[in-house]
This record gives structure tokens, sequence and C-alpha cells, in this order.
């Protein structure tokens, strides 16, 4: 059972909850010459790479540490930039780690919004009226599936593309939205969701899944 991540877009294409469950950690570490064979560059306070991907290390990619000192920002935890370290000779070779960017909050918030519109051309392409909009979204290295409820909002499950039954997942999760989100007298429609017994009864869902499978739940 490999379920990455699930998120709760509202009906108004609002993110109002996200849990990362399974994140796989990609990262890898390399000997260099002087000069870097790869370009880098600050993108949203983040040394990325710009060019020159290989042996395992992509565009895009961030740098998190030089000879095994961490790299925060553009700033190594010695006080040194990391680029201006890079630019001269003398420092070289070097070790460098990069790996995957971790997804922030306000990204997430972001590419949950732009699934709203996606969904509703969707629904507008279909050939049939009253189109159920995107179900399931396939790429070649993860699976989304969608659940839409009555009332609007969406339900995304982002999983390993050969899991499945996500959809026994899917409606096991809207269960325990309605018993322990919709019942919360303090919750709110169309707001984040902060409920405590929601997050334990789902992650306690996902643990079950991994112990038993996902058809015996």
């Amino acid at each position: 059972m490999v379920i990455y991540g699930i998120y709760i877009v509202s009906k108004s294409g609002g993110l109002i909850f996200n849990y990362d469950h399974t994140v796989p950690k990609v990262e890898t570490e390399k000997k260099y010459a002087y000069p870097l064979d790869i370009k880098l560059r600050v993108e949203n306070k983040k040394i990325v790479v710009e060019f020159g991907q290989r042996d395992g290390v992509n565009v895009g990619h961030v740098l998190y540490a030089v000879n095994g000192v961490q790299v925060t920002g553009q700033q190594m935890d010695d006080g040194q930039d990391a680029l201006e370290f890079l630019g001269k000779k003398e420092n070289f070779p070097v070790t460098l780690k990069f790996g995957r960017p971790k997804m922030t909050t306000n990204e997430k918030i972001f590419l949950a919004s732009m699934f709203y519109p996606l969904f509703a051309i969707a629904s507008q392409l279909s050939p049939e009226p009253k189109s159920s909009g995107i179900e399931i979204l396939e790429a070649d290295t993860f699976k989304l599936n969608c659940f839409q409820t009555l009332t609007g909002f969406k339900i995304l499950v982002i999983s390993d593309p050969a899991q499945t039954g996500v959809e026994i997942l899917l409606k096991r999760i809207y269960e325990i939205y309605a018993d322990y989100a919709l019942k919360n007298p303090f919750y709110s429609l169309e707001m984040p969701i902060r409920c405590e017994l929601f997050d334990i009864n789902l992650k306690n869902l996902l643990e079950q899944i991994e112990k038993i499978g996902i058809a015996n739940i």
C-alpha cells in the first residue's frame, strides 16, 4: 500500500486539508571537480539545479549540503554563502548533496486551487451531460484519484501508479470526515479542517490499510 498524500479541496477550490503520508526521499550525493558541470541558480530562496542533470541529479533539485555541511536557503550552516563557496577553485573538489524540493504549504494551496478549474474544464469537455469530472489522473510516477461529494468538495488521494482499490479508501475518508469533522460543533463548512479526532482516525485508517490491505477495511 503506497499512498503518498491526501488533499481535501473545498467547493470554492481552496485547500482545507492535506496530509503527507509516504513521501519518497530522493537524495543524491556525489563529488564534483572545478568547474562545476551543472548550473545552479537561486529560486524561491533556495539553490536549485538549472542545467546539467545527470547521475540522479535533476533540474529543479535543491542543494541540501556542501561537504556534509547543511545548506539552508543560500547559507551553509557554518555561515558561508554556498554559491560564493562554490565559485572558488581552491574549495574543490567538493561533495554536494541534492534532493527533490519539499513542497511548502503555500505551494500546496496554489496547486489545489489549480485543480479546481481543471476539474471544471474536464466536466465541460464531456460529450455527455452531467459528467463527474476528473476521477483518475495517471502519470508515470503517480496516480491521482478524486472523489467529489454531493456537497461539492473533493477528496484527492495521490498514490503509486500500481495501487488498486483507492476508491474504497476515498469513501472511507469521506465517512471519517462526516463522523469527525461535520459532527464537530466547532467546525464550519469551507474552513480548514482542524479536528483532532479526524486526524487520528485518518492516520489509524492508513496504518490499518498498510497492515491488512485496502480490500479488508
